[in-house]
Order: structure tokens, then sequence, then C-alpha cells
């Protein structure tokens, strides 16, 4: 944790985010007002595309099974108590979507997380198996508003990035992400335009069948992010996101890897690289992004990633891992006091579409205190080309082969930045197992890691300053509880 010292900087600074307003209808005795059950026994929703719920509905503890496309209206509100089981059905994709002026509240406890799953057993549990977990807000995009990808009906936008969806904490979701159409599945979690009066912490993204958490525009801020074993990006950020995000860790599954190319950050302004704003302006901090090569059997032939026992057979298509980050497509995204470890690419800043080269040198894009560890070259300028050169014309695809990459060049001339082994940075990434945990992701007391963060820059005004690089110091594990590193093998 943070010293006086530090806590007191911390306070100074004037807060991004106000208190989140609570406005369920609440009785006089203290319970909420229910209307419009949204139960059928233990059944949520019917099992169709089209199921609204209009009321003030409390989902007590227990387990229940999701079918069909259930939407939680505007001016609806879901409160899930913590220790419950929602088992997505298989059979009708089942999602939950939280519309424009809707409200979720799920908070689960440390020793009481709420669970999203596939329906199911134990062994037979594959990416895909259900929709996932949609919630859109009116804050700010850059294309004004937008239908939320995926496929259902909402559309999400506005110009109140103070808006508020609800609460998620300690939240997992498991083995989402049906891929509905070709480029349009529904992520493990997906943000669109949502408020910075939304809460969410320690929420967990495993075995996704597309991206583990994507945001679309939005000012919403998070911290205690885990995204397990996805099957695309980690974290993918477009349309003018613009939260803060602290304390993140995502780990691979050496056999998933899209046919897009996998990367642990994805980060577009837009589609098109268009100059529009908002900018894709949002901050990470303190994040840990451990690559395929922390699998000892890792090889780096295409058809050794062929999702093992995890193969969906759903349409969706294996491919190839690339980088820790690629910023691309005029995003401004920026990156402070982390990790990222075991990606054959290190950074790609991607100039393409937009102008994200002019971006960094006008300090627009700033990654600083940040490692690179083992990758198998550090930077590269374009998509799907593994070399370590600088691009010169992308339709051609032509490099100078005398010149490092823009991206390398960037990243070493940026201030606190490494590029190291495992060894020089002290830093134990490959004992990652189901039943091990986290727990080797902790930092061994003599690593520089420990004293290697750096909180001067302003855009971290709002974070709360830690002396350690990457999402973990070499005392606290703070996914212990409410995490889970082996939802295949987990009895619901």
């Amino acid at each position: 944790m943070a010293s006086a010292i530090m806590a007191a900087t911390f306070v100074a600074c004037e807060p991004k985010e106000k208190p989140v307003e609570d406005t369920r209808n609440w009785s006089e005795d203290g319970g909420l007002r229910a209307a419009d059950n949204l139960l059928f026994g233990d059944t949520i929703g019917n099992g169709d595309d089209e199921f609204v719920f209009t009321g003030i509905q409390t989902l007590k503890k227990g387990k229940y099974l999701l079918r069909g496309w259930v939407y939680i209206a505007d001016g609806a509100v879901l409160t899930i108590e913590p220790g419950t089981v929602i088992l997505g059905d298989k059979d009708t994709k089942a999602a939950l979507i939280v519309e424009r002026g809707g409200k979720l509240y799920a908070e689960g406890k440390a020793d009481a997380p709420i669970v999203f799953t596939s329906e199911m057993p134990k062994g037979q549990r594959r990416p895909g198996d259900w929709g996932g977990l949609i919630i859109c807000g009116k804050a700010e995009n850059n294309q004004t508003e937008q239908q939320i990808e995926g496929g259902p009906r909402s559309k999400h936008g506005g110009n109140d990035n103070a808006d508020c969806s609800g609460a998620l904490s300690y939240v997992r979701v498991e083995f989402a992400g049906y891929p509905f159409q070709t480029d349009k599945e529904i992520n493990g979690i997906t943000f669109g335009s949502v408020g910075s009066n939304t809460k969410v912490d320690h929420v967990q993204v495993s075995y996704s069948n597309d991206d583990s958490f994507e945001w679309f525009g939005g000012a919403v801020n998070c911290n205690h992010l885990i995204a397990f074993h996805g099957w695309d990006d980690d974290f993918d950020t477009d349309n003018g996101f613009s939260g803060h995000v602290q304390y993140g860790l995502s780990i691979r599954n050496s056999r998933l890897a899209d046919v897009s190319q996998s990367n642990g950050f994805e980060s577009d302004n837009c589609a098109d690289g268009a100059s529009v704003a908002p900018y894709t302006t949002c901050v990470f901090s303190n994040m840990t992004f451990i690559g395929p090569k922390a699998d000892p059997s890792f090889k780096n032939e295409a058809d050794y990633i062929n999702g093992g026992e995890f193969f969906p057979n759903n349409g969706s298509s294996l491919g190839r891992f690339q980088s820790g980050m690629q910023i691309r497509r005029n995003s401004r995204l920026c990156c402070f006091n982390s990790i990222f470890a075991g990606w054959p690419i290190g950074m790609m800043v991607d100039n393409e579409k937009g102008n994200c080269w002019q971006a960094a040198n006008d300090g627009l894009i700033q990654v600083q205190n940040t490692w690179i560890i083992d990758a198998d070259i550090l930077g590269s300028d374009m998509n799907k080309q593994y070399k370590d050169q600088l691009a010169l014309d992308y339709k051609e695809k032509t490099f100078d082969a005398e010149k490092p990459s823009f991206s390398s060049t960037f990243f070493l001339s940026q201030s606190g930045n490494h590029q190291a082994s495992a060894q020089e940075a002290a830093y134990n990434y490959v004992d990652l197992t189901p039943n091990n945990g986290v727990g080797a992701l902790l930092l061994s007391n003599g690593s520089p890691l420990l004293n290697a963060a750096s909180f001067s820059a302003s855009v971290l005004c709002d974070f709360e300053p830690v002396s350690y690089v990457g999402a973990f110091d070499a005392a606290n594990d703070w996914t212990k509880g409410w995490a889970n590193f082996d939802p295949q093998n987990t009895d619901y």
C-alpha cells in the first residue's frame, strides 16, 4: 500500500469521480420495492432475444439459469446479492444487457463473488458457451450514438460522462463471447459509453471467445481487473474511451489466439483512424501482461495454437499471438508502471490509419516506467509483421532494414522504460498453473521492479501512487478469495 506521504499526495489531487448515486427504489423498511418480476422459477428470461425487464428486482443469493437476451431497460434496476451464480444457457446464447438508463448492481464480496459462467458441467465448458455481459450508458463517444457490438438492439452514447449504470464488484464472467457474426462477437464484458459514476472493481473475465474487456467510448474508471485465457485481445479500447484503469492482470493460454492476431492492449480511436473527438485518451497504470511464452511448452508455429481442450467448434478462427500492446488508428492511450512479459512483440505503434507517430512525438501517447520482458522483438510498426524495422510504406509493406522500428525507438526514448530478460528483472513468471494461481506473480524482494514506478505525470494525478511496477508488490495478492484460475473444473 502507499505510504502516508504518498497518500497525502494522492488526496491533494482533485478527484475524477463523484460518489456513486444510489437511485434504487428503497422502501421505508430498508428493502427494495419490486416490480415486473423477471424470474421464471430459478430462470432469468424466457429464452428469446427480446425479454425486457422494466422494474426493480433483487436476485437473492442462489443459482439461476439465464436464458436468451435479457435487457435491463431504461429506469429498471437489477441488484444481485453476493455469492450468486448465474449460468448462461448455451442453447439460447444467453446475454445480460444493461441499456441506457438501466442499472445493474452486482456487488459481491471477496469471500462471496458473483459468478456468471457456462451452464455446462465441469470439464465440458468452452469459450463462447453463452453471450456475455453488456453495459450501455449515456457518456460520450466519438461516433455520437452507436449500436452496441455483438447483435443486441441496444444503443449507447450521450453527453453525460458522469452517468451511472450501477456497480460491478467482485464479479467473475466465464466462458462467454459467442460469435453471432464475423467480427461481431459479444465480448466477455462490453462497456458502451459507460459513465464515471459507475463502479467497476475486482472483475475477472475468463475464457472469453472474443476480447475479455472492451470499452467503446465512455469515462468509467476501473481497478483490479483480470483477463484470463481470453481468445482475442485482453483490454480493447475504442471510440474515445477516456477512463482510468489501475491494477490489471492478463494471463494468456498459449493455445488460444485469434485469427486477427491477439494482443494485450488493442487501442483505436475509431475504425478508420479518423481525427474525431473525443479521442481515445484512456490511462492505464500497474498492469501485468503475461504472454504466451510464459508457458514453457509454447511454440511459435501457428499449428500449435489449436485451442486444445478449449476449442469450441463454433466458427471461431484461430491465429497467432502478436504484441503486448498495439496502439493504432489515432488512439492516444497512455500506459505507466506496467509489465509486458513473454510476448512475441513488446510494443506496436501502428501508423497505417491516422497518425499515431505524430501523437507519440507530441506527447499525446505516453508509455513510461514500463518493462518489456523476454519479448522476441521489442517493437514492430505494422500489423501482422514481426520485424523490428522502420516501416516505410504500409500499402506495399516495405521497411528500412537498417533502422529499428519507430515503436522500439519511441519505447526506449520514454522515461523509465526497460527492455530486459526475466533474470535481469528478477521476475519469475513461468510458474503459472491453474492451482498455483498468481502467487508466482508477486515480486521477489530483490527485484528492481519493486521501486521502479513513478507517478509524476500529470495524467496520473488521481491514481494511487505505489512504488512498484505491475499489478502486484512482493506481499499482497489481491486475487485471493474471489478470483478463479481453474473455472473448467469448478463445481457450480
